[in-house]
């Protein structure tokens, strides 16, 4: 496991977040965060991994050898509307033009054969408001069980100020399927306004692994293992990226057992993102 389960912005404002499975201490996610200005270019290859770039604000054009996609894009930010996205196969070289300037995470797993290449656009977004109350949160299923993939998942949810999310605490770190899928999984956090804060808590049945953390805009979370709620204070809007895979992509979770009183009645799902 990482030596630290948060991971802050690094000195390269081109890419500040980076982090391989080799440097989490698992096997499956790899995260990166590209900032381009109007003009410049991304180029990168997916490798051995079946990857997602999801456009976080503006405009690009994604050429690959497996496809090519226009100016797409067009929110400014991540709480500004549904995102773009593109779907890449292991074995595909690529570049991004940013048209505008441009914030894009790059999400990978790693894959045999993948899926096809495709353009994910706003249309392509189930949109899903779970929870009521003060668990009330929006979810955006980028690349879930709405599109076909061979490990990867991608998903974002917004969470009102004064609201939880991902609750009530849910794990999936021990894979005994159908009841529970292992998967590996990376919070990449936002915040509006930008100063403020929202706090997730990570920890596991033994409480060998607790951790409370403040967690500011722009940083990333690793989830190993273990239960991982957030919440928003009051007057701070959250934003979170979630990148999942694991060695079955189906997403099985196990809600905390102290918390398993709440698991009906809220709403028809309340559990889970």
């Amino acid at each position: 496991m990482a030596r630290t389960l948060l991971i802050r912005p690094g000195e390269d404002a081109r890419t500040p977040i980076r982090i391989t499975p080799q440097d989490a201490g698992w096997e499956y996610v790899s995260f990166s965060v590209h900032v381009l200005r109007a003009g410049e270019a991304l180029k990168d290859a997916t490798g051995g991994e079946e990857v997602g770039l999801v456009l976080l604000g503006g405009r690009a054009t994604v050429r690959s050898s497996a496809g090519a996609w226009e100016n797409i894009g067009g929110r400014q930010d991540v709480f500004d509307g549904l995102p773009w996205a593109v779907y890449l196969p292991p074995g595909v070289e690529f570049e991004v033009h940013a048209e505008t300037d441009l914030r894009l995470a790059r999400g990978g797993a790693p894959a045999e054969k993948g899926a096809a290449a495709r353009l994910i656009r706003p249309e392509d977004v189930e949109v899903v408001q779970r929870g009521s109350g003060s668990v009330q949160r929006r979810i955006h299923n980028i690349l879930m069980g709405n599109l076909p993939a061979e490990r990867l998942l991608l998903v974002e949810v917004l969470t009102p100020g004064g609201n939880w999310s991902s609750f009530p605490p849910h794990k999936h770190d021990t894979h005994r399927p159908p009841a529970e899928t292992y998967l590996e999984e990376v919070y990449y956090h936002r915040v509006q306004p930008a100063g403020g804060f929202v706090l997730q808590r990570v920890y596991d049945d033994a409480r060998e692994l607790d951790e409370t953390l403040a967690v500011g805009d722009g940083q990333l979370v690793l989830v190993p293992r273990g239960y991982h709620p957030v919440a928003a204070p009051p007057g701070f809007q959250s934003y979170y990226l979630n990148v999942m895979a694991g060695p079955e992509r189906s997403w099985k979770f196990a809600i905390d057992p102290a918390f398993a009183h709440l698991a009906h009645g809220m709403d028809e799902r309340p559990a889970g993102k």
